[in-house]
């Protein structure tokens, strides 16, 4: 297998993401990844030892709202959208498609997935939930059809605010994260493990399986390995 090639994320609105070619391929890799992203939600649900922080909030939500923990997933994305009219964000098709496919691919997953007793069995779950997690969130990234709604509430912060994205992921997460717990979300092990794992995975996967918007402009970064 060859070495990863150096790409950049572009930041194209949607008319410009359709100019980039390749449509094909992007648009099966977008939803390819937005359902293994909602499938390793399931995971980790299944796991029963902790979520990623946004989705110990969406978790929570559920034990207020008459909501499946998808349905909530959808709503919110909904409402972090709200938030990019002020910043600024441009929305893409990726980022629509984000805010409705995953919450669905989760509860799909979950009405598959069997419910697992014993700590190994928990364990594996999680682990494989986070993993799977990194490598979907490389794979519907990659697709270059547009950034999710949180991604897009952190880039629009960071810009707004002159802070960097690091500082300003963390104090989002942390937020999301307390809410979550006070409305009774699913905190444990496995929320520290993937706070730790998700962007060291996300970065591995990604320069393999990106593909270069030839028209990127205003690029977000480069990445290489």
């Amino acid at each position: 297998m060859g070495q990863p090639r150096s790409f950049e994320i572009s930041n194209l609105g949607p008319l410009g993401q359709l100019r980039t070619g390749r449509l094909i391929r992007r648009f099966v890799q977008l939803f390819g990844g937005l359902a293994l992203f909602g499938f390793s939600i399931g995971l980790m649900v299944r796991g029963g030892i902790g979520l990623a922080p946004w989705d110990v909030l969406h978790s929570g939500l559920t034990h207020w709202l008459p909501l499946t923990i998808g349905q909530v997933l959808v709503l919110a994305s909904f409402l972090v959208l709200l938030a990019w009219i002020p910043l600024g964000e441009r929305p893409g098709i990726g980022t629509l498609a984000n805010a409705i496919v995953i919450g669905l691919a989760a509860d799909a997953s979950l009405a598959v997935l069997p419910p697992v007793a014993g700590l190994p069995a928990q364990i594996a779950l999680m682990l494989a939930g986070v993993v799977l997690n990194g490598a979907a969130s490389a794979i519907y990234i990659g697709a270059q059809l547009g950034r999710g709604p949180r991604d897009g509430l952190m880039t629009g912060l960071a810009r707004r605010t002159g802070r960097s994205l690091r500082l300003v992921r963390t104090l989002l997460e942390v937020i999301v994260l307390a809410v979550g717990i006070a409305l009774g979300g699913a905190l444990g092990v496995g929320t520290v493990v993937f706070a730790v794992a998700i962007g060291p995975l996300t970065q591995l996967f990604l320069p393999w399986v990106a593909v270069p918007a030839e028209a990127a402009a205003q690029p977000l970064g480069e990445v290489s390995a």
